[in-house]
Formats: C-alpha cells, structure tokens, sequence
C-alpha cells in the first residue's frame, strides 16, 4: 500500500500538468490561427431596441461571416452607461468578451465625477470605430429661432431666462452648451431630463427653449422641430446647409460616436482579427443600407487611430471639466 504522502505528491503534479495545459491552450488556439472557436458576446451598455443596440446587432451580424462564430449581442444597460463598460473592462482578455466604445459621458465625463469600476485609457483597448452619431441643437418648428447665433442673441439680452434640454446633468450636451456660454460670456438655464424622448416632449410642449443631444428624425421630417446646428465637426449628408459649431466658429470637441472595445490585455493577434472582420463588415450593402435608415453616419478609425482619438479627448475633458469648476483642480 502506498504511503498518503506519495498519494498526495501525485495529485498535485497532475494538478500542475492540468494547469499548464489550461495556461498554454489559449497561445496554441492563436498560434494555430483558431481564434475564434466559440461565439462572441458583444456587450450594449444601452437597452434593445436603441439606435446604438440596432447598429450593434446589424454589424455583428455580418461579422459572422468573418469569424466562423456567432456574435451574441447582450444588453447591460443603466448607470448612464457605466454597467455596461464596468462588464467589459472586468472581462477575461481573450476576445471572447467585447463590447460598445459608446462615445458618451461614461467614457468622457463620469469616470472624473463618479467612483465607477473602470478607467477609461487604462482598463480598455479601442479596436475600431464605425461611426459618428448625429447630435445637433434643435428648437421648435414654430421658435422664433432661425440660426444659433439668434439663440445666444435672446441670452445676452436676457440672462439664465434662455433654458435648454439634456438627457441628464454634466451631460456631452450639457457640458458643450456651457463651453459655448462661458466663451459669448451669457449665461444658459440648463434642465436635465432622464432621456432624449422627455426633453423632446418637453420641447414640444413649450417647457423649454431648445435641446442639445439626440435628434428624433421622425419629428424633423413632420416639421415640428428644426436642426439649428450639428454638435459634430462634420456636415451630415441629407441636411447640407445645416452648419456644424466648428462651422459657426466654436472649436469644440463632440465625442459622439460608436465603435468596438475590449478589457485591456487582448492579445495583440486577436486585436487584428476582430479589427479586420469588423472592418470589412462595415463594407457589407446589408450595414450600409441599415445605417442609412438609422440616420447614423459611418466613419472609419482603425484601432491605434481610435486608442489615440480615445485617449486625447479623455484629456481634454479633464482639463475643461476643471476649467468650468465642474471637478476640482
């Protein structure tokens, strides 16, 4: 009969030799060009049925076709976006988990304001971008307002009287509005609403001036409300002579866009695949058409392009959140 002691020599050697073929598994799978093996879940910081969860599911549909695997796309939506991140930046880096780089106040604005578990540069990788969303300044159909100036204009001659919708407090829109107000020296009476479909209401009825965010094209095209101005440094398409805030003079960085992210640590192999199969994704006729009907805009970056978009704009969000007193220096 064998000693207990040599019983238990053997069990912790052949755990050793379970560990280190778990370890090597993953290299061999890239080494022999596997990747992927299994589906992908791409993660939606937002609930189904938005522009953004629509956009996701229409790309990662496509995508299979350059991976060999499904991409399951799952809603974490709530905390302005700050669950969803906070599951990507937790994942296991290997691929198998990635997700929206959503362009919003969770990346930019909240990660200087609120104790959230994740930092924007350090716990992600940027693969790629896909497109730039259409945010703008919008005012009743009937407002006496007919170009930007005239808002700022009605300000400067009466003070915190003009009053302006966003989809919550130190929002983009927010934040952008008061940028504007601190540089024509007037001052903006902002309301923070829980959503874009609440400050287009409140629009509508009268409740407030105008609104900075989300544009509802629905409502554009039945002439109730109008566009006065792009909050991007880029003219959209199929409203020509609508100028942008770069156009009308302000240099203001509008971080609105969508692309795909991943916790830092992705090997840099299976960066390059995913970066690929979505980029040529984003080629398909099936994409093009369905971001025509969203009304969203594509625009390419490739992943060290977009990890350097990604880590300027977070810098300067810093400095001008510091600037306007909204964190302290």
């Amino acid at each position: 009969m064998k000693h207990p002691l040599f019983n238990l020599k053997i069990t912790l050697f052949l755990c050793f030799i379970t560990l280190l073929i778990a370890k090597s598994a993953y290299p061999q799978e890239l080494k022999h060009g596997k990747f992927p093996s299994r589906p992908i879940t791409l993660i939606v910081p937002w609930s189904p049925g938005t522009s953004a969860d629509v956009a996701f599911r229409l790309l990662g549909k496509e995508a299979e076709k350059y991976l060999g695997q499904p991409v399951v796309v799952v809603n974490k939506a709530g905390g302005g976006g700050t669950i969803g991140l906070g599951a990507i930046a937790s994942a296991k880096p290997d691929g198998y988990t990635i997700g929206q780089s959503p362009g919003s106040g969770a990346q930019f604005v909240l990660p200087f304001l609120e104790n959230i578990p994740y930092h924007t540069i350090k716990d992600f990788k940027q693969i790629m971008q896909f497109c730039i969303l259409n945010t703008g300044v919008i005012v009743k159909a009937d407002s006496p307002f007919k170009g930007f100036k005239d808002l700022v204009a009605y300000a400067r001659q009466n003070p915190k009287k003009l009053t302006y919708g966003t989809n919550a407090p130190n929002s983009i829109g927010n934040i952008l509005m008061e940028q504007i107000a601190k540089k024509e020296e007037v001052q903006f009476a902002h309301i923070p609403f829980k959503g874009s479909t609440e400050y287009q209401t409140a629009l509508l009825g009268g409740h407030i001036l105008f609104a900075a965010g989300d544009i509802n094209y629905s409502l554009i095209e039945s002439r109730e409300t109008r566009i006065l101005a792009f909050l991007q440094d880029r003219r959209f398409d199929e409203y020509p002579e609508t100028p942008t805030l770069k156009d009308l003079g302000y240099e203001i960085n509008c971080p609105t866009f969508m692309g795909i992210m991943g916790p830092k640590g992705i090997p840099d192999e299976v960066v390059q695949k995913l970066e690929k199969a979505f980029t040529d994704s984003m080629k398909e006729p099936i994409f093009v058409k369905g971001m025509k009907d969203l009304r969203l805009t594509i625009f390419y970056r490739n992943s060290k392009d977009f990890d350097d978009y990604i880590a300027n704009t977070y810098e300067v969000f810093g400095k001008l959140l510091k600037e306007m007193g909204i964190i302290k220096q």
